[in-house]
């Protein structure tokens, strides 16, 4: 492995530190997120299974995309990410899953927990890179997709 930045870019180093550390946090979660959701897609009974079931499956699809995004953002500016399976799970803010069968309606609450603890992460995030705005404006794109997965998460624990 080489120690060098193979990748130049004119930010200053504190800026490409800062957006590094950012897009890093954001990227493990949103692969964990991936993760879990497929975890809650196989796992999931109830009288609503195949609707929940179907909308994790969108979800999955938009953290897997955003986490390759906010990965090669990351990389474009000549930092380094570190995706690889035991970072993700040590670095990872998400809940924990618990093992097995979940049903419908806590499979729905707990995701809509993972996925705010994305828009939290999307919106710290967005207040720290205001020195970089391509990034910035990144994560600005990823918080509008999972606020949007978030309410529509916790408007099906209504009623």
């Amino acid at each position: 492995m080489t120690t060098r930045t193979p990748i130049g870019t004119p930010l200053d180093e504190s800026v490409r530190a800062t957006v590094g550390a950012q897009l890093q946090g954001l990227m493990v979660d949103l692969i964990a997120l991936g993760l879990h959701g497929k975890q809650l897609h196989w796992h999931v009974i109830g009288t609503s299974f195949k609707s929940v079931h179907e909308q994790l499956d969108v979800i999955i699809d938009d953290a897997r995309t955003a986490s390759d995004e906010v990965a090669e953002r990351a990389i474009t500016v000549g930092v380094p990410v570190d995706g690889r399976p035991a970072a993700v799970a040590k670095e990872n803010t998400l809940p924990e899953l618990p093992e097995g069968w979940v049903e419908d309606a806590d499979a729905v609450e707990r995701y809509a927990d993972a996925v705010a603890a994305i828009v939290v992460k999307a919106r710290t995030a967005v207040g720290e890179l205001e020195a970089e705005p391509a990034s910035q404006d990144l994560v600005i794109g990823v918080l509008q997709t999972f606020e949007k997965h978030l309410w529509m998460l916790q408007a099906q624990l209504q009623g």
